[in-house]
């Protein structure tokens, strides 16, 4: 019995060490994969400009449009 208490360890260092390369495979990995990882797109004055310009819609001129639509689609199911 003694004989395989001493085996044992080594089979378990083994399996041990084998577990700490693949970490350590793994780890080297991911940090290559976050270095991979591209910049993040910065805004431009410009860019911020014409999105103030996209979201300052006339409230009024967009209730219209959506009137003429329903009423475009009313006729249309009217037609049919």
């Amino acid at each position: 019995m003694e004989q395989i208490q001493p085996q044992q360890r080594r089979v378990a260092d083994q399996v041990f060490q084998e577990s700490l390369e693949e970490l350590e495979d793994i780890l080297q990995e991911s940090s290559t994969e976050e270095e991979k990882i591209p910049q993040m797109h910065t805004i431009t004055a410009t860019e911020v400009e014409l999105d103030q310009e996209l979201t300052n819609i006339d409230l009024a001129a967009l209730e219209d449009a959506v009137a003429d639509i329903e009423q475009y689609l009313e006729e249309k199911r009217k037609t049919k």
